[in-house]
Protein backbone atom coordinates (compact mmCIF):
# COMPACT_ATOMS: atom_id res chain seq x y z
CA UNK A 1 0.00 0.00 0.00
CA UNK A 2 1.18 3.52 -0.84
CA UNK A 3 1.29 5.70 2.27
CA UNK A 4 0.80 9.46 1.87
CA UNK A 5 1.26 12.03 4.64
CA UNK A 6 -0.88 15.17 4.68
CA UNK A 7 1.48 17.59 6.41
CA UNK A 8 0.14 20.65 8.25
CA UNK A 9 2.79 23.25 7.43
CA UNK A 10 1.87 25.95 9.96
CA UNK A 11 2.36 25.77 13.72
CA UNK A 12 0.91 29.19 14.54
CA UNK A 13 -1.83 29.24 17.22
CA UNK A 14 -5.16 29.93 15.54
CA UNK A 15 -3.88 28.72 12.15
CA UNK A 16 -6.29 27.88 9.36
CA UNK A 17 -4.05 25.07 8.16
CA UNK A 18 -5.36 22.33 10.46
CA UNK A 19 -8.93 22.74 9.19
CA UNK A 20 -7.67 22.72 5.60
CA UNK A 21 -5.54 19.62 6.20
CA UNK A 22 -8.45 17.75 7.83
CA UNK A 23 -10.57 18.50 4.77
CA UNK A 24 -7.80 17.26 2.46
CA UNK A 25 -7.57 14.04 4.49
CA UNK A 26 -11.35 13.58 4.29
CA UNK A 27 -11.34 14.06 0.52
CA UNK A 28 -8.36 11.70 0.25
CA UNK A 29 -10.22 9.01 2.21
CA UNK A 30 -12.86 9.02 -0.56
CA UNK A 31 -10.28 8.75 -3.35
CA UNK A 32 -10.70 5.52 -5.37
CA UNK A 33 -7.19 4.35 -4.46
CA UNK A 34 -8.01 4.70 -0.76
CA UNK A 35 -11.37 2.99 -1.12
CA UNK A 36 -9.83 -0.14 -2.69
CA UNK A 37 -6.91 -0.18 -0.26
CA UNK A 38 -4.16 0.81 -2.68
CA UNK A 39 -3.32 4.03 -0.82
CA UNK A 40 -3.70 5.40 2.67
CA UNK A 41 -3.53 8.94 3.98
CA UNK A 42 -2.47 10.18 7.41
CA UNK A 43 -2.50 13.66 8.93
CA UNK A 44 0.93 14.78 10.18
CA UNK A 45 0.89 17.97 12.26
CA UNK A 46 4.23 19.76 12.65
CA UNK A 47 2.96 21.34 15.87
CA UNK A 48 2.98 17.91 17.53
CA UNK A 49 6.70 17.32 16.92
CA UNK A 50 8.24 20.30 18.70
CA UNK A 51 11.20 20.58 16.36
CA UNK A 52 13.61 23.30 17.55
CA UNK A 53 15.34 25.63 15.14
CA UNK A 54 17.80 23.28 13.43
CA UNK A 55 20.38 22.35 16.06
CA UNK A 56 21.82 19.09 14.71
CA UNK A 57 25.64 19.16 14.81
CA UNK A 58 26.01 17.02 11.67
CA UNK A 59 24.42 18.03 8.32
CA UNK A 60 21.27 16.05 7.51
CA UNK A 61 22.93 14.62 4.38
CA UNK A 62 24.90 12.23 6.62
CA UNK A 63 21.87 10.91 8.50
CA UNK A 64 23.63 11.04 11.88
CA UNK A 65 20.74 12.51 13.85
CA UNK A 66 21.63 13.29 17.47
CA UNK A 67 18.43 14.83 18.85
CA UNK A 68 15.45 12.76 19.97
CA UNK A 69 13.06 15.17 18.23
CA UNK A 70 14.91 14.73 14.95
CA UNK A 71 14.93 10.94 15.21
CA UNK A 72 11.19 10.91 15.88
CA UNK A 73 10.59 13.20 12.91
CA UNK A 74 12.85 11.04 10.72
CA UNK A 75 10.95 7.89 11.68
CA UNK A 76 7.66 9.52 10.75
CA UNK A 77 8.77 10.91 7.39
CA UNK A 78 10.70 7.76 6.53
CA UNK A 79 7.53 5.68 6.86
CA UNK A 80 5.73 7.45 4.00
CA UNK A 81 5.93 7.09 0.21
CA UNK A 82 4.66 10.55 -0.63
CA UNK A 83 3.39 13.81 0.81
CA UNK A 84 0.74 16.49 0.49
CA UNK A 85 1.97 19.76 1.99
CA UNK A 86 -0.71 22.11 3.31
CA UNK A 87 0.87 25.54 3.58
CA UNK A 88 -0.01 29.19 4.01
CA UNK A 89 2.08 31.97 2.52
CA UNK A 90 4.13 34.04 4.96
CA UNK A 91 5.90 37.08 3.52
CA UNK A 92 6.07 35.70 -0.02
CA UNK A 93 7.35 32.30 1.16
CA UNK A 94 6.73 29.23 3.34
CA UNK A 95 6.35 29.22 7.14
CA UNK A 96 9.70 29.00 8.90
CA UNK A 97 8.51 25.92 10.81
CA UNK A 98 7.92 24.02 7.56
CA UNK A 99 11.27 24.96 6.03
CA UNK A 100 12.96 24.00 9.30
CA UNK A 101 11.21 20.60 9.27
CA UNK A 102 12.41 19.94 5.73
CA UNK A 103 15.97 20.98 6.58
CA UNK A 104 16.13 18.59 9.55
CA UNK A 105 16.21 15.53 7.26
CA UNK A 106 17.59 14.31 3.96
CA UNK A 107 17.40 10.60 3.07
CA UNK A 108 13.91 10.27 4.55
CA UNK A 109 12.60 12.65 1.86
CA UNK A 110 14.48 11.10 -1.06
CA UNK A 111 12.75 9.65 -4.13
CA UNK A 112 9.25 10.43 -2.96
CA UNK A 113 6.48 12.52 -4.50
CA UNK A 114 4.74 15.62 -3.21
CA UNK A 115 1.66 17.65 -3.98
CA UNK A 116 0.55 20.99 -2.56
CA UNK A 117 -2.52 22.62 -1.05
CA UNK A 118 -1.90 26.31 -0.39
CA UNK A 119 -3.97 29.11 1.04
CA UNK A 120 -3.64 32.82 1.66
CA UNK A 121 -4.48 36.29 0.41
CA UNK A 122 -2.87 35.35 -2.89
CA UNK A 123 -3.76 31.67 -2.62
CA UNK A 124 -0.34 30.76 -1.26
CA UNK A 125 1.06 30.25 -4.74
CA UNK A 126 4.35 32.02 -3.99
CA UNK A 127 4.92 29.83 -0.95
CA UNK A 128 4.63 26.75 -3.14
CA UNK A 129 7.07 28.21 -5.66
CA UNK A 130 9.67 28.35 -2.88
CA UNK A 131 8.64 24.97 -1.51
CA UNK A 132 9.22 23.28 -4.86
CA UNK A 133 12.81 24.58 -4.94
CA UNK A 134 13.58 23.43 -1.39
CA UNK A 135 12.10 19.99 -1.95
CA UNK A 136 14.08 19.50 -5.15
CA UNK A 137 17.26 19.68 -3.06
CA UNK A 138 16.12 16.78 -0.89
CA UNK A 139 15.17 14.74 -3.97
CA UNK A 140 11.38 15.07 -3.73
CA UNK A 141 9.52 14.99 -7.05
CA UNK A 142 6.75 17.59 -7.00
CA UNK A 143 3.64 17.14 -9.14
CA UNK A 144 2.28 19.85 -11.39
CA UNK A 145 -1.29 20.08 -10.10
CA UNK A 146 -1.81 22.34 -7.10
CA UNK A 147 -4.83 23.20 -4.99
CA UNK A 148 -5.07 26.97 -4.44
CA UNK A 149 -7.40 28.29 -1.72
CA UNK A 150 -8.30 31.92 -1.12
CA UNK A 151 -8.93 33.36 2.33
CA UNK A 152 -11.59 35.51 0.66
CA UNK A 153 -13.64 32.91 -1.23
CA UNK A 154 -12.93 29.62 0.55
CA UNK A 155 -13.58 30.84 4.09
CA UNK A 156 -16.76 32.22 5.66
CA UNK A 157 -16.45 35.03 8.20
CA UNK A 158 -20.13 35.31 9.12
CA UNK A 159 -20.40 36.32 12.76
CA UNK A 160 -16.68 37.06 13.05
CA UNK A 161 -15.39 40.32 14.42
CA UNK A 162 -13.42 41.50 11.40
CA UNK A 163 -11.43 43.90 13.57
CA UNK A 164 -9.99 40.84 15.35
CA UNK A 165 -6.74 39.83 13.60
CA UNK A 166 -7.09 36.28 14.99
CA UNK A 167 -10.47 35.65 13.34
CA UNK A 168 -9.84 32.59 11.18
CA UNK A 169 -13.38 32.16 9.89
CA UNK A 170 -14.93 28.84 8.90
CA UNK A 171 -13.34 26.84 6.11
CA UNK A 172 -15.92 26.50 3.32
CA UNK A 173 -14.08 25.39 0.14
CA UNK A 174 -15.74 25.91 -3.21
CA UNK A 175 -17.32 22.87 -4.88
CA UNK A 176 -14.61 22.72 -7.54
CA UNK A 177 -11.86 22.37 -4.95
CA UNK A 178 -12.56 18.71 -4.18
CA UNK A 179 -11.94 17.81 -7.81
CA UNK A 180 -8.71 19.82 -7.66
CA UNK A 181 -7.61 17.75 -4.67
CA UNK A 182 -8.41 14.49 -6.45
CA UNK A 183 -6.47 15.54 -9.54
CA UNK A 184 -3.46 16.37 -7.40
CA UNK A 185 -3.78 13.09 -5.48
CA UNK A 186 -3.93 11.10 -8.72
CA UNK A 187 -0.51 12.47 -9.59
CA UNK A 188 1.00 12.06 -6.13
CA UNK A 189 -0.09 8.43 -5.92
CA UNK A 190 1.10 7.62 -9.44
CA UNK A 191 4.49 9.26 -8.90
CA UNK A 192 4.91 7.67 -5.47
CA UNK A 193 4.36 4.25 -7.02
CA UNK A 194 6.65 5.02 -9.97
CA UNK A 195 9.48 6.08 -7.63
CA UNK A 196 9.24 2.93 -5.49
CA UNK A 197 12.10 1.12 -7.32
CA UNK A 198 14.43 4.04 -6.59
CA UNK A 199 13.52 3.93 -2.90
CA UNK A 200 14.10 0.18 -2.88
CA UNK A 201 17.51 0.57 -4.53
CA UNK A 202 18.50 3.27 -2.06
CA UNK A 203 17.42 1.08 0.86
CA UNK A 204 19.42 -1.86 -0.44
CA UNK A 205 22.49 0.31 -0.94
CA UNK A 206 22.16 1.70 2.58
CA UNK A 207 21.97 -1.81 4.05
CA UNK A 208 24.98 -2.87 2.01
CA UNK A 209 27.01 0.05 3.29
CA UNK A 210 26.03 -0.76 6.87
CA UNK A 211 27.16 -4.36 6.40
CA UNK A 212 30.46 -3.36 4.80
CA UNK A 213 31.25 -1.01 7.67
Amino acid sequence: MTRIAVIVGSTRPGRRGHAVARWVAEVAARHPAAVVGEASFELVDLAEYGLPLLDEPVPALFGQYQRAETRRWAATIGSFDGFVFVTPEYNHSVPAALKNAIDHLFAEWNDKAAGFVSYGVHGGIRAVEHLRLALAEVKVADVRSQVVLSVFTDFDYTGCDMTDPTAAGEFTPGEQQEQSVNTMLDEVIAWSVALKPLRADAGAASEGNAVSV
